[in-house]
């Protein structure tokens, strides 16, 4: 799902983020829906990159609403009471699609009311239509689980006030959110490669070149023209890997992994090589500890053995 659609230049770390009159992630909840706790905040177009941003340092589930819904309603009470629950192990970012459609777009929001969780940027769908409180506490659950394994373990306050202020980046990481806050993916390449090669461990910056990577193979592709190719010919290298990755950035990562493994398995020589790296460069995008990647390596090593 390629949420850089949505990007604009970003405030420094703890600078509040947001506009319309609503509260950013950065911005007491309290200034725009009243004495609301820090971890439930209202998000609009230009406040959303930043929620993005934080899912970095605490996990954030992103509820997609609408005023006229009454199911968005009920949904919504479920949410806030098991967000307090919770008292800040997640942050409850509420959006309008209505007044806010892009972000729905960005979702690829088939119906109100639904739910995505966001892990260092990564959207994991979550559901759609109303969930119980008890089947909401199963998410929440869940999702700590796996933002712990990738060491997203940050709270946001439990009090009115925003999450805490972010650690500022590492220079070369910074340098290359710049670029891509800019649209200028190859110049964040470069930054991420430049500190991989400083630090060849530094996993967060072989994540985000992966990334990086990925938006800028899908800049300018006609999504339709994509699917459309690699309908017509399954044999196609090129068609199956451009498929993959617009599969990934629309959130269907099972499909576009079931995709290249089948490729993989039915195909040898160079083009099985290079079907088998992009599937491993796409692990990257998701990120190792989503239990589809482990299914996906145990698929690979199969087709590859």
């Amino acid at each position: 799902m390629d949420l850089s659609a949505l990007k604009r230049p970003q405030p420094p770390a703890g600078v509040p983020a947001g506009g319309s009159g609503q509260a950013g992630p950065g911005q007491p909840a309290g200034e725009a829906a009243g004495e609301r706790p820090a971890y439930i905040v209202d998000i609009n177009q230009e406040s959303f990159p930043s929620l993005v941003q934080l899912s970095a340092q605490v996990p954030v589930i992103v509820e997609l609403t609408a005023s006229y819904s009454d199911l968005a309603k009920q949904l919504s009470a479920a949410m806030d009471k098991v967000a307090a629950e919770y008292a800040g192990r997640f942050v409850l970012g509420r959006v309008d699609v209505d007044a806010n459609p892009q972000i729905g777009q960005a979702f690829q929001l088939q119906s109100v009311p639904a739910a995505v969780a966001l892990l260092k940027g990564q959207p994991i769908p979550l559901f759609q239509g109303v969930a119980s409180e008890e089947e909401l506490r199963s998410f929440v659950t869940e999702l700590l689980k796996v933002a712990e394994a990738n060491g997203v373990t940050g709270t946001a306050p439990s009090g009115s006030g925003g999450p805490q202020e972010e650690p500022p980046l590492p220079p070369l990481h910074q340098e290359a959110f710049d670029a891509i806050e800019a649209g200028d993916y190859a110049a964040a390449a470069a930054a991420y490669r430049k500190a991989l090669a400083e630090s060849p461990a530094d996993n967060e910056a072989r994540s985000g070149l992966a990334q990086v990577e990925l938006m800028q193979r899908l800049e300018g592709a006609d999504p339709n023209a994509v699917r459309e190719a690699a309908a017509a010919s399954s044999d196609d290298l090129e068609a199956q890997l451009a498929v993959a990755d617009l599969d990934v950035s629309g959130g269907h990562v099972e499909d576009a992994f079931a995709r290249l493994v089948k490729f993989v398995s039915l195909h040898a020589g160079d083009e099985r090589e290079a079907a088998r790296a992009r599937l491993v460069e796409l692990f990257e995008v998701v990120g190792a500890a989503d239990p589809r990647v482990s299914k996906a390596r145990q698929a690979l090593a199969r087709a590859l053995f």
